[in-house]
């Protein structure tokens, strides 16, 4: 496998000695990197905790105001921040010297004078495992995706959405107020799958997934509940408002047909809403599938609260 070295090229020269900086900042440019040079440590640590940082730093270990090794330390404390490959400069040959430096959080170290091509390699080293990083955090947060995430559609999956019920419940015992749910299922959907196939189904569920997104706020939630079954979570909703995403919802899935390559289909889907204004997530989450089964009930293509008065002893599911 090749390795990927995009990116990598920037890199950080403190050295407070005039000459040795302008022999690094010579080698360096010949070898293709973009220097950043400065002159003391305090410098050093300012561009290196910047928002831009290069992956790759020479700190010499004698420096104003900051030394190399402190440099280190400080740059180790902040786990969260993109991982900077830290080469110390030194003309100290001790072995405790050494030791301390690396135990400081460097990577590697280069006694003075040093060897050209030493330093080349070594920083070739450096690159080499800033690449490797990189796509080990790739891999790691792609993991993460399909952990949280509906393969099909790229939303949030059950048990994902069914966290952002648990948080607004969670933030309405904290802080008071509401919030709402809803649950929206296409109408009929089985004869999708029956007449067009089930690659035209997916292009189905993708194609609503997608028109459910662009009518929610950016605070909003929307899972795939299972199936054709989506849930939307509406952070302090009340009636009203959660009414009116959830009417937006349905007008935008019935509004064209949907492009698959067994040609357009048009579709509809059914609607049930609840707010919480203190009932537990369970207890939401069943009023607004009683209510979706109402909305199928009456027809389909609609948007329904649940009323224990008015709901049909005998409900469709599809």
């Amino acid at each position: 496998m090749s390795v990927d070295l995009r990116g990598t090229k920037k890199i950080l020269v403190a050295e407070d000695d005039p000459v040795s900086q302008r022999m690094l900042q010579s080698f360096l440019a010949k070898w293709g990197y973009q220097v950043i040079a400065v002159s003391s440590g305090t410098e050093a640590l300012k561009i290196l905790e910047g928002p831009d940082a290069p992956p790759l730093a020479l700190l010499d270990w004698m420096m104003p105001g900051m030394e190399g090794p402190e440099i280190c330390r400080e740059i180790r404390k902040d786990a969260e921040r993109p991982y900077t490959y830290l080469l110390l400069l030194t003309a100290r040959s001790q072995k405790e010297d050494l030791l301390k430096g690396l135990e400081a959080g460097a990577d590697d170290y280069l006694t003075k004078p040093f060897d050209a091509q030493e330093l080349r390699a070594r920083l070739h080293v450096g690159r080499r495992i800033l690449d490797l990083q990189h796509h080990l955090l790739a891999a790691t947060d792609e993991l993460r995706f399909r952990a949280s995430h509906d393969m099909l559609t790229g939303i949030p999956n059950r048990g994902t959405i069914l966290e952002a019920v648990s948080r607004e419940r969670a933030r309405q015992i904290r802080d008071g107020g509401s919030f709402g749910v809803i649950l929206a299922d296409i109408d009929h959907f089985k004869e999708v799958n029956d007449t067009y196939g089930h690659m035209a189904g997916d292009t189905v569920l993708k194609e609503a997934a997608c028109r459910m997104r662009s009518c929610v706020r950016s605070y909003d939630s929307v899972g795939r509940f299972g199936g054709e079954e989506f849930l939307i979570v509406v952070p302090a909703g009340d009636v009203n408002s959660t009414t009116a995403v959830a009417e937006r919802i349905r007008e935008a899935i019935a509004a064209q047909p949907v492009a698959t390559e067994a040609g357009p289909i048009s579709i509809t889907a059914s609607l049930g809403i609840a707010v919480s204004t203190g009932r537990e997530a369970k207890e939401v989450l069943r009023s607004a599938d009683e209510a979706l089964y109402y909305a199928k009930a009456r027809g389909r293509n609609r948007v329904e609260g649940f009323d224990t008065s008015v709901v049909p002893a005998s409900l469709p599911r599809s």
